[in-house]
């Protein structure tokens, strides 16, 4: 369980770990945190977006739809690796999930299946939206592969969490996809690379 860090804690973690990260408007007070609390904190999830393009991901991710508004996550990696900030505090990204992913994610075990959506993601997990169509087709560069592990690692670093406190948000949500082009234990991996 962890209290949220503060907004430039979280910057500096990124940058700290090698990242280059652009700030988006005013995205430190850009939050949903008037539908309900942020926190505790215990873990990060990944997503794609199902989107082309950086620049149209950033603002959709930024804004929002008029079924789902923004902030959508708390960070969108491009293709090139950079990580754009767009909101910090409560943000629509992984809806209701399974309380038991959840049980094992504080635990730090192996998750079990995701069979129910009763438990608010939004309120416990860092978001990563991440730029690709998720079709299993559009590729996922290798400096997007490297700064989805720093940005999770990073504040697994922080929290003191180990890499089994990252999850895919198909891990969480029963019907999710996301991210489809590479597996969660294959990022994971890489996450607990860094992290030693």
């Amino acid at each position: 369980m962890a209290a949220p860090m503060s907004a430039d804690r979280f910057i500096n973690a990124l940058r700290n770990e090698g990242l280059t990260v652009v700030e988006v408007g005013a995205w430190r007070t850009h939050n949903r945190n008037h539908k309900g609390p942020w926190g505790p904190l215990h873990g990060v999830m990944i997503h794609h977006t199902v989107t082309r393009g950086t620049a149209y991901s950033v603002e959709l991710c930024r804004d929002g739809h008029n079924a789902l508004p923004g902030p959508l996550c708390h960070g969108v990696i491009g293709k090139d690796g950079r990580v754009h900030l767009v909101g910090y505090g409560r943000a629509n990204h992984a809806g209701l999930g399974d309380p038991d992913v959840l049980a094992a994610v504080i635990a730090e075990r192996r998750l079990p299946p995701d069979n129910e959506a009763t438990t608010d993601g939004n309120r416990h997990f860092y978001g990563f939206e991440c730029v690709n169509l998720g079709d299993g087709e559009d590729p996922w560069p290798p400096a997007q592969i490297d700064a989805i592990a720093r940005a999770a690692a990073a504040l697994c670093r922080v929290h003191r969490w180990t890499a089994r406190s990252v999850i895919g948000h198909r891990e969480w949500q029963p019907g999710k996809v996301d991210p489809r082009g590479f597996t969660m234990d294959s990022l994971r991996d890489r996450i607990a690379e860094r992290l030693k």
